[in-house]
């Protein structure tokens, strides 16, 4: 009998272990923040339903944001940022880079740098999540100053090759949404059909 106040307090941080929801962070731009016809159209949501009931998904993306400090939005400045250390999530996903791709913003030495410097700064939390890395979708148009020739011929590579040089997981939601552009209404935000493509692939790199 005097045994049982040890087992029970055993049995009860076992199962509070065991039924904590695996936090997911989700760091972007409008693509991440942007709705449709209502919130649960972003695709954070999205993914938050998709990943099931073991997860819980906070989306943490800010519009016209950029990777690069001297952008012109910089997300190290907006109060998401703030939200992801309070938050402590075991697993980040990123998928910033669009608007670093306007001419006004591209500098691949400055995206490179920032973005090697926000996994240090992100890895620095206590919770020291796993992290992944998302390519950006398609821009189908050039619409503030976006372009797609930037995003897929120097910005990819260099996502590619920070991902490579930390031993990340790459998503690479480009290629998974060529030939799409029906989903992009105005050509850079994906519809709620887009999103849920955008979802299905970041989902299936957590869960695998």
């Amino acid at each position: 009998m005097k045994n049982y106040p040890l087992v029970l307090l055993v049995f009860s941080v076992l199962f509070v272990a065991c039924g904590r929801n695996i936090k997911v962070a989700c760091i972007g731009d409008s693509i991440t923040n942007g709705g449709g016809n209502s919130e649960a159209a972003f695709f954070p949501v999205q993914l938050d339903q998709i990943l099931g009931q073991d997860y819980e998904v906070l989306n943490c993306g800010e519009s016209g944001a950029t990777m690069q400090t001297d952008g012109d939005k910089p997300y190290w400045y907006q109060k998401d940022l703030y939200n992801v250390f309070v938050y402590q999530p075991d697993i980040v996903v990123i998928m910033l880079g669009t608007n670093d791709s306007k001419t006004q913003n591209w500098n691949a030495n400055s995206f490179e740098r920032d973005y090697q410097l926000m996994i240090d700064t992100l890895l620095s939390m206590k919770s020291n999540p796993e992290i992944f890395l998302c390519t950006p979708p398609p821009a189908y148009s050039s619409a503030w100053n976006i372009s797609d020739s930037t995003i897929q011929t120097e910005l990819i590579p260099i996502v590619t090759k920070i991902a490579k040089k930390n031993g990340l997981e790459i998503i690479d939601v480009y290629n998974s949404m060529t030939n799409m552009s029906d989903l992009f209404p105005d050509g850079i935000h994906p519809n709620d059909e887009g999103k849920k493509i955008m979802a299905n692939s970041i989902s299936k790199s957590i869960l695998e």
